[in-house]
């Protein structure tokens, strides 16, 4: 803690920053963003990779301030959660100020509606629709946080329809497409997050446990326990590879199939290979499975890329 008065060095302001954005959230975001670009790069006939650089950039900017805002009013209602759940969290740990927190989360608010607006409706629907949901899952009197299975059907429609039709549209009709096109393999990606983004809305909470039912957060972990979710996560992720790697070959023309179905077999495999290493009542151990699952999770957004544009 600093002293009443005492200047706060720009290191100290930038690490709090960093953690208030909660950055597995923001990488994933922005993995999906540029992931999804080239793919849509890829359908288009007679556009180039750099063609919309300048579009992508501001598109990776709305995105992460709608990331923010979302994660910041997350923290600015769960700050007594917070300090049994996630005491390093700068509100919680108090590295960051309320009115700070509060002012940066009104601004990211502000800053991806005033872009979306000189784009278009979609673009516009797309952003006002995630910071909707963020807003609807954290503030009362909705706090869909306090419903499971509403919470985590709520997480999975901004992961998956909103952020990959919406930005796929995006991009298609910028880079010059009159029509509404969804390239196929964005539909498949969106078939793949649903289950995924599922399973990360319900591990997300087998660590916070106690915080969570010191403040009647009914989470499935508090209902089903930590390792019946933990194998209801499994399950999902399990069916959105397996998903990937036989149907995606068969319904893909553009990806190429054996890279496509080896490189998620692969990625089952390391997650079965760490979800056998982790322990559901360790919660140190199994946050540190939660953030690799994220980091497949980033994974995804090149691995389908890839096989496209080697297809």
């Amino acid at each position: 803690m600093q002293p009443a008065g005492a200047a706060v060095p720009w290191g100290t302001r930038a690490a709090a920053f960093w953690g208030f954005t909660r950055p597995h959230t923001v990488i994933g975001t922005a993995a999906s963003i540029a992931g999804l670009y080239l793919i849509c790069v890829d359908a288009l006939p007679g556009v180039g990779f750099a063609d919309g650089l300048g579009d992508l950039a501001w598109t990776l900017l709305a995105g992460f301030c709608v990331n923010v805002y979302i994660v910041g009013v997350n923290q600015l209602e769960d700050v007594a959660i917070d300090r049994v759940n996630k005491p390093f969290l700068p509100l919680a740990s108090g590295a960051m100020t309320i009115a700070a927190a509060r002012r940066l989360v009104a601004l990211c608010g502000v800053v991806p509606i005033v872009l979306a607006v000189t784009q278009g409706l979609v673009e516009t629907l797309a952003v006002l629709a995630g910071l909707a949901v963020g807003t609807a899952y954290s503030v009362p009197p909705l706090r869909l946080k306090r419903s499971p299975v509403i919470a985590s059907l709520s997480i999975t429609a901004v992961r998956s329809l909103v952020v990959n039709l919406g930005v796929a549209l995006h991009f298609t009709r910028s880079l010059g497409e009159a029509s509404w096109l969804v390239p196929e393999a964005v539909w498949a990606l969106t078939l793949f997050v649903l289950p995924y983004s599922f399973a990360i809305a319900i591990l997300k909470d087998v660590p916070d446990a106690e915080g969570d039912r010191r403040f009647k957060i009914a989470t499935f972990t508090l209902r089903l326990g930590a390792g019946r979710v933990l194998r209801i996560g499994l399950a999902a992720l399990t069916l959105a590879y397996l998903g990937m790697a036989l149907a995606g070959p068969l319904a893909l023309d553009s990806a190429q199939p054996t890279v496509l179905a080896a490189t998620h077999l692969a990625a089952l495999g390391a997650l079965w290979f760490m979800s056998a290493r982790t322990d559901p009542r360790d919660a140190a151990s199994f946050t540190t499975f939660y953030m690799r699952v994220w980091k497949l999770f980033f994974l995804e957004y090149a691995l389908v890329p890839l096989a496209v544009l080697l297809g």
